[in-house]
C-alpha cells in the first residue's frame, strides 16, 4: 500500500529500511539513468508550471469585479483539473498496458506535472489580479517600491539602499529588467512575481526528490509547502521550503560520509555549500532560526566512529563552497546586521507569542478574537495535532536524520522566537521574530506528513505476498492503486489550496494584502495613461494611498 513509485528506493536517505522500488525496464526506452529521469521530471514540472499562467493571459475580465475574480478562479481550477486528470489518466492507462511496464515512469511524470500545475495555479491567479496594469503588486509603495529602487541601483553599479538586504533578488531583478524590460525594474518585477510563484512547485518538488520518491515527494514535501506560497515576494518563502530538504539531505550525506569515497564526498560537500550559499544570498533569515537545530543534527549524525576525517572533510568542503558563494554577504550581515534594528511593531507583535499557526501580515483586515479561541486551554485542534505529530514522528523515526533534523529546526525556531520576543520590551525592537511563524508552520506540517510516511512504510514492509488476483492476503489493494489514489487526492487538495492562496491577492480594499494589487490598478503608467481597469478611470503617481490606514 505504499505510495512510492519509480526512482530511488523510497526514503533511503533517511537512514531507515525502505520498500524496494520497481526497476526501470528496457520498455522505458533510453530513459535509464536516474539523472536523465530527474531531468525529465524537472522539464515536465517547469513546463506544467507555465501552462495555467499562459492560458490565463487570454481571459477577458475586469479583475476589480468580484464576480469576475470568482469566474477567473473557477476557469483556472477547471483547466488545472482537466490537465491534471490527463496525467493521472495516463498513469492508469500505463498500469493496464504491457503489464504495467511504463507505470513507474508515468507516475513519476504525473507527480512532477501536478507539482508544477499547482504553483502555476497561483501564478495564474496573479496574472488575473494584475490584468490590465503593467505595475507589480503594490506598485512603487512599501517593500515593492524599495525592491524596485534598489534593483535599479545595483543594475547601474550603485549600492542598494540597504547593505543587509539579500542581494540575489535585487541583481536578478536588475539584470532581468535590462534584458527583457528595457531597464524598467518596476514592470520587470511584475513578471518575476508571476514567474517566481510559478517556479515554487517545481523547485520544492526537485529538492524533496533528493530524499523521497516522486509521489512521496509530492505528498509529504510539496503539499505542506503550499501553505506558504506567495505571489507578492515569492523568493523569501521559496527559500524556506527549499532550505529544509537541502539541510536534511546535507545531514544525511554527512552521516554517510565516513564510508564514502573521497571524490564524491568532496563533490557533494561543495555542492551543498554552493546551494546553501545561493539560498543565503536570496533570503538569509531562515538560516538564523534554523542554525541551532541543524548544528544539533550535524553533531548527532557526524560519523564519529566510521570516519571522523572524512566527516570533517565533508563539512570543510561545504563551508568552503558556502563562503566562496556567500562569504562577502555573510561578513556584511555579521557587521552591519548587528546595528540594524527593526522598530516597527505590527499586528502579530501584540498577540500571544506561542500562537504561530497563522500570520496575519501587516494588514490583517477585520479581526475578531485573535488568536481564535481553542478547545483545549485556548489551544485549537490543529495545534494539538501538530504537537502530537511531533512526538509521534520522533517515536517512529528517532533514528532517521530526516525526522530528527526537521524536529530540531522546529524547536530551534521556537526557542529563537521566544528569546527575541522576551527581549522586545527591553530593546523596543521586533527583529522580525514573527516570521518564525512560517518556519514553525512548515516544519509542523512536515512532521505530520512524516508520520503518515513512516506508518505507510511500515505497513508496506509488513504486507504479505499478493495472491493470484493481485490483492494482498490482508485484503488491501496493491501499490498501483495506492499511487493513483494518492495522485487523485493530491490533485484535488493542491487545487483547492492553490485557489485559496490565489484568492488572497485578488484586488479589493478590505484591509488585507488584497489591497496590494488594487493599488497597482490606480497608478499612472509611464506614458501618462491610467491602467485599463482603474477605478472610475482615475489614477495618480503613487496610486491609492488608503492602505496607510490599514497598517497595524
Amino acid at each position: 500500500m505504499t505510495v512510492s513509485t519509480a526512482g530511488p528506493v523510497t526514503a533511503l536517505p533517511t537512514g531507515g529500511p525502505a520498500a524496494p522500488a520497481r526497476p526501470i525496464t528496457a520498455a522505458s526506452g533510453t530513459l535509464r539513468s536516474r539523472g536523465t529521469l530527474l531531468l525529465l521530471e524537472a522539464a515536465v514540472a517547469f513546463a506544467a508550471a507555465l501552462v495555467l499562467p499562459v492560458l490565463a493571459r487570454g481571459f477577458r475580465l475586469n479583475p476589480l469585479d468580484r464576480i469576475a475574480q470568482v469566474s477567473g478562479l473557477a476557469a483556472i481550477q477547471l483547466r488545472f483539473a482537466l490537465v491534471g486528470l490527463l496525467f493521472i489518466g495516463a498513469v492508469g492507462l500505463a498500469m493496464r498496458l504491457r503489464r504495467g511496464r511504463h507505470f513507474d515512469l508515468a507516475a513519476r511524470i504525473a507527480a512532477a506535472a501536478i507539482a508544477g500545475l499547482a504553483s502555476g495555479f497561483v501564478a495564474a491567479g496573479a496574472v488575473v489580479a494584475l490584468h490590465g496594469t503593467p505595475w507589480p503588486m503594490f506598485g512603487l509603495n512599501g517593500d515593492s517600491g524599495r525592491i524596485v529602487e534598489w534593483a535599479q541601483a545595483v543594475a547601474n553599479g550603485r549600492p542598494s539602499g540597504s547593505p543587509v538586504y539579500p542581494p540575489a533578488p535585487l541583481y536578478t531583478l536588475g539584470h532581468y529588467a535590462e534584458w527583457f524590460r528595457g531597464g524598467n525594474t518596476a514592470y520587470a518585477f511584475k513578471d518575476l512575481q508571476i514567474l517566481g510563484a510559478a517556479a515554487f512547485g517545481p523547485l520544492v518538488y526537485l529538492c524533496w526528490r533528493m530524499l523521497l520518491s516522486p509521489v512521496r515527494a509530492l505528498a509529504f514535501g510539496v503539499a505542506p509547502a503550499f501553505a506558504l506560497i506567495d505571489a507578492y515576494k515569492p523568493y523569501s518563502q521559496t527559500v524556506l521550503v527549499l532550505l529544509v530538504p537541502v539541510l536534511v539531505a546535507m545531514v544525511v550525506s554527512l552521516r554517510r560520509s565516513g564510508t564514502d569515497g573521497w571524490r564524491p564526498l568532496l563533490l557533494k560537500g561543495a555542492g551543498f555549500g554552493a546551494l546553501l550559499g545561493l539560498l543565503f544570498l536570496t533570503y538569509s533569515g531562515w538560516f538564523l532560526w534554523s542554525a541551532a537545530g541543524v548544528l544539533f543534527a550535524a553533531l548527532l549524525y557526524f560519523p564519529w566512529r566510521t570516519g571522523r576525517l572524512k566527516g570533517a572533510a565533508f563539512l570543510g568542503a561545504t563551508l568552503g563552497a558556502f563562503l566562496v558563494v556567500a562569504g562577502r554577504y555573510l561578513a556584511v550581515m555579521l557587521t552591519e546586521g548587528q546595528t540594524t534594528k527593526d522598530y516597527n511593531f505590527r499586528f502579530d507583535n501584540f498577540t500571544d507569542p506561542a500562537y504561530y499557526l497563522m500570520w496575519r501580515t501587516d494588514m490583517p483586515g477585520k479581526v475578531g478574537d485573535w488568536p481564535p479561541p481553542g478547545e483545549y486551554g485556548g489551544v485549537g485542534f490543529f495545534a494539538l495535532v501538530t504537537f502530537l505529530c511531533l512526538g509521534a514522528a520522533i517515536w517512529l523515526g528517532s533514528r532517521r536524520p530526516m525526522v530528527v533534523t526537521i524536529a530540531a529546526m522546529f524547536i530551534s525556531a521556537w526557542v529563537m522566537r521566544m528569546y527575541i520576543a522576551s527581549h522586545m520590551y527591553e530593546t523596543q525592537t521586533v527583529q522580525l521574530y514573527t516570521r518564525t511563524n512560517n518556519q514553525l508552520l512548515y516544519c509542523g506540517l512536515l512532521l505530520c506528513a512524516l508520520v503518515v510516511h513512516l506508518v505507510s512504510q511500515r505497513m508496506a514492509a509488513a504486507r504479505p505476498t499478493a495472491g493470484a488476483d493481485g490483492t494482498s492476503r490482508t485484503g488491501f489493494p496493491g501499490r498501483e492503486g495506492a499511487v493513483i489514489g494518492a495522485l487523485c487526492a493530491l490533485l484535488l487538495l493542491l487545487g483547492t489550496v492553490s485557489s485559496s492562496m490565489a484568492d488572497r491577492y485578488m484586488p479589493a480594499k478590505d484591509g488585507t494584502y488584497r489591497i496590494l494589487p488594487w493599488v497597482s490598478h490606480t497608478i499612472t503608467e509611464r506614458d501618462g495613461s491610467c491602467p485599463k481597469f482603474a477605478p472610475g478611470g482615475t489614477c495618480s503617481k503613487d496610486g491609492d494611498q488608503s492602505w496607510l490606514s490599514y497598517i497595524r
